[in-house]
């Protein structure tokens, strides 16, 4: 089951809240706060996925409001569409230049209300969707980066002595190969005697299986 998305509604008169949940809540969480402090407790508590806010409030204005939660990098993705009685173009205009996606004048209309809500929220899901990816690829890239700088890679046609095992080099000098495998590789060498060579070499010492 897909999660809901989360709304957060800000307004200090209760009425004009229950209007906008009425018309949401059938598609949304909804949450709810009654003025810009309790809004700024609320975004850190729930991170909405949306916040409508209305401008003029005792308090705190949303222009305060708007401007304190863009600035911290954590909410500053969050959209926030101005849901408001002030409708003039200078609270337009300084609402959009504060970071607000959308300047909804009140008295509004239900379905468009709706509709903008939706375009935004289905934008931000995408977005995290998107960063989520990017995130993603971007540790993949690191471990893999971390894991080929941990291991050597040998490839292609090595020349090999037949009898004494030494590898020749790109120079055309010879090395020893546990070295050369040292050299081109992260391996590390431990020397021991396997039973063949140990008969060969200490014929008088008893093999112990």
């Amino acid at each position: 089951m897909n999660k809901r998305a989360r709304i957060l509604i800000v307004d200090d008169d209760p009425i004009n809240v229950q209007l906008a949940e009425k018309s949401l809540c059938a598609d949304y969480d909804i949450y709810k706060a009654y003025n810009g402090s309790d809004a700024i407790m609320k975004v850190k508590e729930i991170h909405p996925d949306l916040i409508l806010l209305d401008v003029m409030m005792p308090d705190m204005t949303g222009f305060e409001v708007c401007r304190i939660i863009k600035a911290e990098g954590e909410y500053a993705d969050i959209p926030i569409l101005f849901l408001t009685a002030m409708g003039t173009i200078a609270g337009e205009l300084m609402g959009l230049a504060l970071g607000g996606l959308d300047y909804i004048v009140k008295p509004y209309d239900v379905d468009l209300l709706k509709l903008r809500v939706g375009n935004h929220i289905e934008l931000k899901l995408r977005n995290n969707l998107i960063r989520e990816q990017r995130d993603t690829l971007a540790q993949q890239k690191a471990e893999l980066e971390a894991a080929h700088s941990r291991i050597g890679h040998l490839e292609g046609i090595i020349p090999i002595c037949m009898y004494c095992k030494d590898i020749r080099r790109d120079d055309a000098s010879w090395q020893q190969l546990e070295a050369y495998i040292s050299e081109h590789s992260d391996a590390l060498f431990s020397h021991g005697i396997c039973p063949e060579c140990m008969t060969v070499h200490y014929p008088d010492i008893p093999i112990v299986k």
